[in-house]
């Protein structure tokens, strides 16, 4: 059973906008560096995003800047990832991750454990 859950996926068209989150029913997000991560249809996984338990620090991959953001909300135990702007290549299944090292990082051997991940399908 994954200790981490992700919602949010769907079918969007080019240009449009969906919203992620990443919640446990139970583990305390508040205290992990949560990332997110993609894999696209014959590709390996790769790191879209990361933030620190503070939610001060933040990263991106560069295809994804200025088009994606991440948050995190404590009190309600989850993260999100904002979409927007969302492209043909962005097709994939994310998936969040939590790590307990301290950075923020889109290396995933760095996070501990995972979502099974949700999916996201951009096409007209």
């Amino acid at each position: 059973q994954s200790r981490l859950v992700e919602s949010g996926g769907g079918l969007v068209q080019p240009g449009g906008s969906l919203r992620l989150s990443c919640g446990s029913p139970g583990v305390a997000l508040e205290f992990y560096y949560i990332g997110w991560f993609r894999q696209a249809p014959g590709k390996e996984r790769e790191g879209v995003s990361c933030i620190d338990p503070y939610g001060d620090k933040t990263g991106y991959t560069d295809s994804v800047k200025g088009r994606f953001t991440i948050s995190r909300d404590d009190r309600a135990n989850k993260v999100f990832l904002q979409m927007n702007a969302l492209k043909p290549e962005d097709t994939g299944v994310y998936y969040c991750a939590a790590s307990t090292r301290n950075m923020c990082t889109l290396t995933e051997e760095y996070y501990d454990f995972w979502g099974q991940g949700t999916q996201v399908t951009v096409s007209s």
